[in-house]
């Protein structure tokens, strides 16, 4: 904690899992004025979820810690910031991420908007990062835990919005955490990781977009030009995908390689190592720098184009007539999809990053 930070206040994101109940724990411990709030998220109301085991949970942990709790309603902000973004991105033929939309429009949107009208001087999550005042400006780190590092999914954080960041967990390994809740005696030290996205809950991703998205058949081509079966609509297909692409099995594993709109037919590679699935430059929109200005460019830096891929040298340089940016890697990246997140670094500094436009 810094010094002279006693007195502050801050909103917590409770989640009802062990990572923002040790987030709250901890600022509790070094004597913040900690308001544990649970933010309630859009869902189909025909798939179950897990909001009201979550909430239960996350007020037990305010109870063992003895903070105040609240539960705000973010459900319109969720669905047209989320859910829309995610079905208008997959109509669209991409693939879009909508963990990094959840963080720019409604945690460290919405939620951090409410808790300074309340009077907060910080909001706390439980992701795994590190952000250090370097005055005048904060540095967005990667979390000492490598294998749980989330700032991939941070990268449209402003200096606006960090200086009101607190990050407690990302200087701790995940044992590290369990082992603190445990100390803390919280109800949800031994609670598992949720996985997926709650609004799509327990069925594949499929069936959830064919509720939004009209299935329109076409063929499936190997790079060479044989037919090799049918596909239900390019919306529901990414590149590299290997399960489920309609090809009828034959002891050959095909991979998404790319998608003709003009056609309506989906390409496959025969092998993983297929070159038609390997790009050495991407084009990418959207841009955000953790600085606020962008870097001289062209730069020389590291990147990732998925969560957990080894960072990956490149080059960035300007796109010329546009507000695009080439990322240009000095080795072939494999399925690089546009719609996803290709996110830089220098060390262990996360720069910012964009979402990738063109392959």
């Amino acid at each position: 904690m810094r010094k002279g930070d006693k007195k502050k206040k801050v909103f917590v994101a409770m989640s009802g899992g062990v990572d923002s109940s040790v987030t709250a724990a901890l600022l509790h411990e070094q004597g913040y004025e900690v308001i544990g709030a649970h933010i309630k998220m859009w869902s189909d109301p025909s798939i179950p979820c897990n909001f009201k085991e979550d909430r239960h949970d996350a007020l037990r942990v305010a109870e063992k810690i003895g903070i105040p709790f609240q539960t705000w309603d973010f459900t319109e902000e969720y669905r047209t910031a989320v859910v829309e973004y995610l079905i208008a991105e997959y109509a669209a033929g991409r693939t879009p991420n909508p963990d990094v939309m959840c963080n720019r429009h409604v945690k460290f949107g919405a939620f951090l908007r409410r808790a300074l009208a309340l009077g907060a001087d910080y909001i706390a999550t439980g992701h795994y990062a590190r952000a250090v005042s370097k005055r005048p400006r904060v540095k967005l780190l990667q979390a000492k835990d490598l294998n749980k590092d989330q700032s991939y999914f941070l990268w449209t954080l402003t200096q606006e919005q960090l200086r009101h960041c607190l990050f407690p967990i990302g200087g701790f390994t995940k044992p590290e955490v369990r082992q603190m809740a445990r100390r803390f005696a919280l109800p949800t030290a031994e609670k598992k990781d949720s996985q997926g996205i709650c609004f799509i809950g327990e069925i594949d991703l499929n069936a959830f977009l064919k509720k939004y998205i009209p299935v329109r058949p076409g063929r499936v081509l190997t790079s060479s030009g044989k037919e090799v079966g049918a596909h239900e609509g390019l919306s529901f297909y990414t590149m590299g995908q290997r399960e489920g692409l309609g090809t009828g099995g034959g002891g050959i594993p095909y991979y998404v390689a790319g998608k003709d709109f003009v056609t309506n037919t989906l390409v496959v590679a025969e092998s993983p190592y297929d070159e038609k699935l390997f790009s050495s430059e991407i084009t990418v929109s959207d841009i955000s720098w953790i600085f606020g200005s962008p870097p001289r460019l062209p730069l020389q830096c590291e990147a990732r184009i998925r969560y957990r891929q080894p960072l990956q040298s490149c080059r960035v340089v300007r796109v010329t007539i546009s507000n695009r940016l080439s990322v240009i890697f000095d080795e072939p990246q494999r399925a690089a999809t546009p719609g996803q997140s290709v996110v830089f670094y220098q060390g262990d500094e996360m720069l910012g990053g964009g979402i990738i436009d063109v392959v």
